[in-house]
């Protein structure tokens, strides 16, 4: 087969396009035809040179095939699999949180248990873009599905209640996980304000947001007062801005955790809290009903052929994207 693989860490010109063996699916595990595969953050960490995820056991060695989302059609059945049949078009988010999902490629062998069927009213470059990004956007704001707490605290992550009384400032709004946040958001009833530059207004407004926040022109934590959650869908060292944003008792989810002052969180009385998404075939399936009834839309940036995963990786360094970078396999 061919496959994108990393012989050495370093820039998108380390992303070779090679023949490769094709993989044997173990038990459990189906074999998988790729026809897309989404481009992710822990993709370009591999290609930078993290080799294991924090919190998880496994360690990827060169040479390494990237890639954690992928949609296609099952080929072959391992081992005492059940759920599945030859034939069936899947998608999933492939062993994370590892580096180990070996996406980028025509076949791979895959977990039986993080797939699920793919609705079968979007495509498969659509389906590509919903794993990871939409189950972070589930695991933070509906349901984490698992007891593991992020590397980065103590505690467990528990979403808050939404509803038609509550406010959410989802920052990045325009990106994977935020423009999966904001619908997800508007389905369980919030109001919702959405801050992006400004190009993505229409697009955002589309999606439900109540309320457009372009941060070129204003930034959310000087006009935004009284919200309940703020899904920082950027999150790093500046999430910490958003806490005067929030009324007490509020909750401040960054999904990259930040550097928090603890007597400032406590006296402003209100709560921060981050999650590591895990794969979940069962939350998928949730989020393909939501897809099949149109309640939840997928945006694609832009997509590339398999060959050149290189632009697509220079494209995701240049940032300000529209949803999601797929990559398509022939």
């Amino acid at each position: 087969m061919k496959a994108v693989r990393l012989h050495a860490h370093g820039g998108p010109d380390v992303l070779r396009y090679e023949n490769a063996p094709v993989p044997e699916p173990g038990p459990g595990e189906v074999l998988v035809r790729v026809h897309a595969a989404a481009v992710n953050p822990p993709d370009r960490l591999l290609r930078d040179g993290l080799t294991s995820v924090p919190g998880a056991d496994v360690t990827v060695t060169l040479p390494a095939i990237p890639g954690t989302d992928v949609s296609g059609v099952v080929e072959a059945l391992g081992p005492d699999v059940n759920r599945f049949a030859v034939g069936d078009e899947v998608f999933g988010l492939l062993r994370f949180p590892s580096f180990a999902g070996s996406a980028y490629a025509e076949y791979v062998a895959a977990p039986a248990a993080p797939l699920a069927r793919k609705p079968a009213g979007i495509d498969h470059v659509h389906a590509a873009g919903v794993p990871m990004a939409g189950l972070t956007a589930w695991q933070f704001l509906i349901e984490v599905g698992h007891d593991h707490p992020s590397p980065f605290q103590d505690a467990p992550h528990r979403p808050v209640r939404l509803d038609a009384g509550t406010t959410v400032l989802v920052n990045g709004a325009a990106g994977g996980v935020g423009h999966f946040a904001v619908q997800l958001a508007k389905w369980r009833g919030a109001r919702v304000v959405a801050g992006a530059s400004g190009g993505h207004e229409s697009f955002l407004r589309d999606l439900g947001a109540d309320r457009f926040l372009d941060y070129t022109e204003e930034r959310a934590e000087d006009v935004v007062r009284d919200v309940d959650l703020v899904l920082d869908a950027v999150g790093g060292p500046d999430s910490r801005r958003f806490l005067r944003t929030l009324k007490r008792g509020g909750s401040l989810f960054p999904v990259l955790p930040g550097v928090f002052d603890e007597a400032e969180v406590a006296g402003l009385g209100v709560t921060v809290s981050s999650a590591q998404v895990r794969s979940n075939g069962a939350q998928l399936a949730e989020l393909g009903s939501l897809l099949d009834a149109g309640t939840v839309r997928v945006a694609i940036d832009s997509t590339y052929a398999l060959e050149d995963a290189r632009a697509a990786h220079e494209r995701f360094a240049r940032g300000h994207l529209r949803g999601k970078i797929v990559l398509t396999a022939a």
